[in-house]
């Protein structure tokens, strides 16, 4: 039993080590645009951080995790599958939050890109955990592949976000735009 689950997972090795420490290394990224806004002439609110900040941390540290638990030596695919579908299901919830989040802080008005990238996007990632979860034992193959796309995805995710808040800081919150409260499409 012990060889045919290590043989799929161990195939993905080097893959979950580098995004896994991608996820850990690009989570001290939003540590330096979260200083970068406190030094910006017009500083985020809670409501404006925790709705477009906060959730990049939470993709890179998801990757991170999923990245971790897909490393881990187990002795069987069905602890893996059910912590793929609890992870998928908390981030199901929690782009919920964001979504809820977004809509209630009044320091910027949400674009198209903005909805794209803080909810959908991240809604597709954490629902495809879920149910690669599900036929992780049945379809390994298919649902390893599936999981690493979208850990990926979570990371692609919270650099687009970073560099679109920076962006905006750099451009709007600097003055170089009067009277725009969106950031450049990028």
């Amino acid at each position: 039993m012990i060889d045919a689950v290590a043989l799929p997972l161990s195939n993905w090795e080097s893959f979950y080590v580098i995004v896994g420490s991608s996820g850990a290394a690009l989570t001290g990224l939003q540590f330096v645009v979260i200083a970068l806004i406190a030094d910006s002439q017009r500083r985020a609110s809670f409501a404006e951080i925790n709705a477009f900040g906060t959730p990049t941390v939470v993709h890179f540290c998801s990757a991170l995790l999923i990245s971790a638990l897909l490393s881990a030596p187990w002795r069987s695919l069905y602890p893996v599958g059910w912590l793929l579908g609890v992870v998928g299901l908390a981030g199901v919830g929690y782009v919920a939050v964001v979504t809820r989040r977004a809509r209630m802080q009044t320091g910027y008005r949400p674009v198209f890109e903005d909805w794209l990238w803080h909810v959908v996007l991240p809604l597709a990632a954490y629902f495809a955990f879920t149910i690669a979860g599900v036929f992780l034992t049945s379809r390994p193959v298919a649902a390893l592949f599936a999981v690493g796309g979208m850990s990926v995805l979570l990371v692609f995710i919270g650099i687009h976000n970073a560099w679109d808040t920076v962006t905006f800081i750099a451009v709007v919150h600097r003055g170089d735009v009067p009277g725009d409260s969106n950031p450049p499409s990028s």
